[in-house]
Formats: structure tokens, sequence, C-alpha cells
């Protein structure tokens, strides 16, 4: 499945479906074109606009990194976080659990790209973090310590750790500024969900450490900061979209609260929604669902890719391929490995 580039960005940064022009099966949104049709924003949107353009390349990273990553988690389900322009703009414009993954994936890439680039030093505007960052009571963007080492060991801070405050600064900067004198509900769900793909990287930010000693002794440990992986990010994030809660706007106009009294109110980590989703059965336009007609199913799970699921109960049909792989492959002094193609087949299931 080829990765749609920049599409989350259509409706979560500027709910602007002018900016959107096609490119075979993918969707693209340049970040020039972002900004040059709001060239009367001000604020520190403008002024990324205006002046750092390196940081709207690593912006553009970012929201493809979070696209990817969605096709990946969603694969194997009912809704595989397509890539088809139609439906996606239909999806991001409702506030179901699909929107609200979409929102917080994309927020967690462009925070995640931003700060890589930091690190590596691509980015005039920030380098890595070279101290470690202190907690501050009572403030979200305290970054947590780690657990204290053994007191047998002895270790500094030092290296070059992933400066991920710089990235959150300017992901909510980017994706969050035009949206913060609104307080309905839309809106509402839209910034929680942006802050939970944030709080995603942050919370589980790792300290990686390097032995210093004669034969590997370890008698002195230089440790930093570093993100987990982005494919993590994506498994903790899914697993809150399991858990997602729906959501009904409070009496005071500014805020959310749970549909039912006898559920919890989300954390700040939790994805959030207000619409329940279609079921994606069947082609509606409207929902944007496209279908499960013609998907492939594995008639040996028990899980969400199964014929039954998959294919909503309406059945599939069974047929095999013909595959190449390599075969009998041999070492040839030196240095070559010689294979020969055979042709394998295979049984496939196709829904109805």
């Amino acid at each position: 499945m080829t990765p749609y580039v920049l599409t989350v960005s259509v409706c979560l940064v500027l709910q602007d479906a002018r900016s959107i022009t096609a490119s075979g099966s993918a969707v693209i949104l340049d970040p020039r074109m972002v900004c040059k049709k709001n060239r009367r924003t001000r604020g520190r949107l403008a002024q990324i606009c205006r002046n750092e353009t390196g940081l709207l390349k690593e912006i553009t990273r970012g929201v493809s990194l979070g696209a990817s990553e969605c096709a990946h988690q969603f694969r194997n389900r009912r809704w595989n976080c397509t890539t088809q322009r139609r439906s996606m703009r239909k999806i991001l414009m409702r506030d179901t659990r699909e929107t609200g993954f979409v929102n917080a994936i994309t927020a967690a890439g462009v925070t995640y790209a931003i700060t890589r680039a930091c690190t590596a030093g691509s980015l005039l505007e920030c380098s890595c973090e070279k101290e470690v960052p202190k907690p501050r009571r009572g403030r979200v963007s305290a970054i947590p310590l780690p657990p204290a080492p053994a007191q047998t060991d002895r270790w500094q801070w030092g290296g070059c750790s992933d400066n991920v405050r710089f990235g959150l600064q300017k992901s909510r900067e980017f994706m969050d500024s035009r949206y913060r004198k609104k307080s309905d509900i839309k809106t509402l769900i839209k910034l929680h969900n942006h802050n939970a793909g944030r709080l995603a990287i942050k919370s589980n930010m790792r300290v990686e450490c390097k032995c210093h000693g004669l034969s590997g002794s370890c008698t002195l440990r230089t440790c930093w900061w570093r993100m987990p992986t982005f494919r993590e990010i994506g498994d903790r994030l899914r697993d809150k979209f399991e858990g997602a809660a729906k959501v009904i706007g409070s009496n005071d106009g500014d805020s959310f609260m749970p549909e039912s009294s006898n559920i919890k109110k989300p954390g700040k980590k939790d994805i959030i929604y207000a619409e329940e989703s279609p079921d994606f059965c069947s082609p509606n336009m409207k929902t944007g669902s496209l279908g499960t007609h013609g998907r492939q199913c594995n008639i040996s799970s028990a899980g969400t890719d199964s014929c039954d699921q998959l294919c909503c109960r309406r059945g599939y049909v069974e047929s095999t391929i013909r595959e190449t792989e390599n075969c009998n492959c041999q070492f040839k002094w030196c240095c070559e490995v010689i294979c020969e193609t055979c042709y394998v087949k295979r049984d496939i299931q196709t829904c109805l």
C-alpha cells in the first residue's frame, strides 16, 4: 500500500480542501501551499511559514510518517486507513474514534520528525538536548526523570539526548494554534487527541547509557534521553484507540465529559470521540466507507482480518495464485550466492 503523504493535515491543520491535490493514489498537501493559502495568519504559524522552511520540511516528513504508521496499524481491519482522497476527507470531517487516531498519530509523527531532526543537526533552530530536563511540579510539559541507577553505579548525563521539548513545542504551534480561540466540542476533541499523540512520545522517553572503562568494566556510564521507536508509538496509540472514550460537550460550553456517568473521565493520554463509527462493510461516501468487497482475508485467523470479520459475514471466494521465490540457493566462492527461481502456489480468500 502506498502511504498517503500529508493527507491528514487537510482537516487537522487547516480544514482547507482547496489545498489538496491528487498524485496517483496519494493525496499530497504541500506545506508551502498551506502557508500561501493562509498568508494573513498571524502568530507562530505565520512565523513558521515565513521564516522556518526547514521546519516545514520536517513537518511534511512527520505527517507522512504518521500516515504510514496509520496504514500499518489498520492494514488488517475493515477501515484500513485508506489512501483514497475523498474517503479520508470524509473520515476527518467527523468525530469518530478513527478520526481521533489519525489526529493523534499525525501529531505524534510531526513531533517525532522534528525531534529527530534536532538530534541529527538538520535544523538550525535547535540541537540535541545536552542536559537532563528537570521536572516542574504541576507542569504538563515536564518530562519524568528515569529511575535512579543503583548506588554501585557511577553515571552522568551526557551524550546527545533527543530534544523532545522542541518537537512538542513546534508541533503545538503548527497544528494547534489555529484552534486555540475555539471552544466547540469538535475543536476540543481535536486538540485533546493531538495532545494524546504527543504524550505517547513524551511519556515513554527512555534512558540509554554507554559504558566506559577498561575491558568493558563499565566503571562509569554516560546516559541520555532517547525516544521510543515510532512503531512503539503506533502500537500504544492503537491500544488507546481500542479503549477510546465517547464524550459529549459540558454545560459550560468549553469542555467535555464522558457520555455516561458510569464511564471514567478520560485522561490526557486517552483518545476520545463523539460519533459512533460506521461498520465500514459497504461503500458509503457520506461516511467515507469504501466497504470490504475485494479485500483479502485470512481464513485461519480469529482476529480483525478473519474472513468472518473482514467480510462482514458475506462470505468469501477462494482462488490460487502463483508466486515466485528464491530457492536452491548455493554459496559460490567468493563471494556470491546463486539462487534458482521457483514458482509456488498460494491459496487466497477474497471477500464477496
